[in-house]
């Protein structure tokens, strides 16, 4: 009887392997558990991240003003590497009537009077390597067990839209513009090994130069995101009915992750470049 309980003893010291947790303090556990939020640990299910929102049009010397709602969904999934996880994705942007939800096809510049085609955002790739000797995110500890993991990143380089060569599309040969995540998760969900991923809320805010096609040129301003999401248990099937259709009838590639790892990434900039590049040598 003694051994039995000097063994139960024990077991309860160590508990399941379910319940021991990650040391986030060391990048290699950080890496696991961003893994496991961001997607999975598992190189063959692929996860999407949905989120929806509110474009405004900050004006000097106006009031903010809603211009367009979005939704967006990012499809990914994670590769185990040597040195730690590449992250493969590609990611589509649908802009919205404000009053409708409807995906626009083009829209009526208030500032310009003009009507403008809407080239929406096609994304693929957008990669990336994550080391775990050297990961790092930064997190917070919420109440309820909650954790916020989050990251700013501001952007400031040569725009892939010269001004002499787009002047009604951009103002400025650097492009810049700062995009600030917030995932909000469960620290037992990460710290569950059962478990290769785990969901989470997401919230996402962007501040860029006003969009190329809505050829806006020199006007003072720029466009502020708000929006909202979450990582979906049904992935791309669980996506809103008009996104998939969407998806569908554009870019039916986009209803799965990319096959492998691949440079350099595309971002709404380069490829309203590629667009106009494209339709300009068909002529």
């Amino acid at each position: 009887m003694k051994r039995i309980l000097a063994i139960l003893v024990i077991l309860a010291s160590i508990g399941p392997a379910s319940a021991q947790k990650l040391d986030l303090s060391k990048s290699s556990d950080l890496l696991t558990a961003y893994v496991k939020v961001r997607g999975s640990l598992d190189p063959k299910e692929e996860t999407v991240v949905y989120d929806e929102g509110i474009i405004y049009a900050v004006i000097p010397e106006q009031p903010i003003r809603p211009i367009f709602k979005l939704q967006m969904y990012n499809i990914a999934r994670f590769e185990k590497t040597d040195s730690g996880y590449n992250l493969i994705t590609r990611e589509m942007l649908a802009y919205e009537d404000l009053k409708t939800g409807e995906i626009l096809k083009e829209w009526k510049n208030p500032w310009t009077g003009e009507n403008v085609e809407v080239i929406h955002v096609w994304n693929d790739p957008v990669n990336s390597i994550n080391k775990s000797a050297s990961f790092s995110f930064p997190f917070t500890r919420l109440e309820n067990g909650r954790l916020c993991m989050h990251v700013d990143v501001p952007l400031f380089y040569p725009s892939p839209l010269k001004k002499s060569e787009y002047p009604q599309s951009s103002r400025s040969d650097m492009y810049q513009a700062a995009e600030l995540f917030q995932f909000f998760v469960s620290e037992s969900d990460i710290n569950n090994r059962k478990l290769k991923s785990v969901p989470f809320d997401i919230s996402w805010v962007r501040l860029s130069d006003f969009l190329p096609w809505m050829r806006m040129g020199d006007k003072p301003g720029y466009l502020l995101y708000s929006s909202r999401g979450t990582k979906l248990k049904g992935g791309f099937n669980a996506l809103p009915a008009n996104s998939k259709d969407f998806v569908m009838a554009n870019h039916p590639e986009y209803a799965r992750a990319p096959e492998k790892y691949s440079t350099p990434n595309m971002t709404s900039w380069k490829y309203y470049r590629k667009v106009m590049e494209d339709r300009k040598a068909k002529q």
